[in-house]
């Protein structure tokens, strides 16, 4: 039988074992992609989209793909 760790325990080895496999930086970028951002993007996506339809969107995406290519 197994004995659980404590979750501080956990992440401490798992920092260690990446940081041994990537590096600092690298563990440091791969981190990073999983803090909590801030704000509320609810709130935020009514306020940016407000004017907008799907349809619009889509044919928005459309043009700047068709743009970039």
């Amino acid at each position: 039988m197994s004995v659980i760790q404590p979750i501080s325990e956990v992440t401490n080895r798992a920092k260690h074992a990446l940081i041994q496999e990537l590096g600092v930086i690298d563990t440091m970028r791969f981190l990073n992609q999983f803090r909590v951002g801030d704000g509320d993007y609810t709130v935020e996506r009514e306020a940016l989209f407000k004017n907008d339809s799907v349809k619009s969107i889509v044919a928005g995406i459309k043009a700047q793909r068709k743009r970039n290519t």
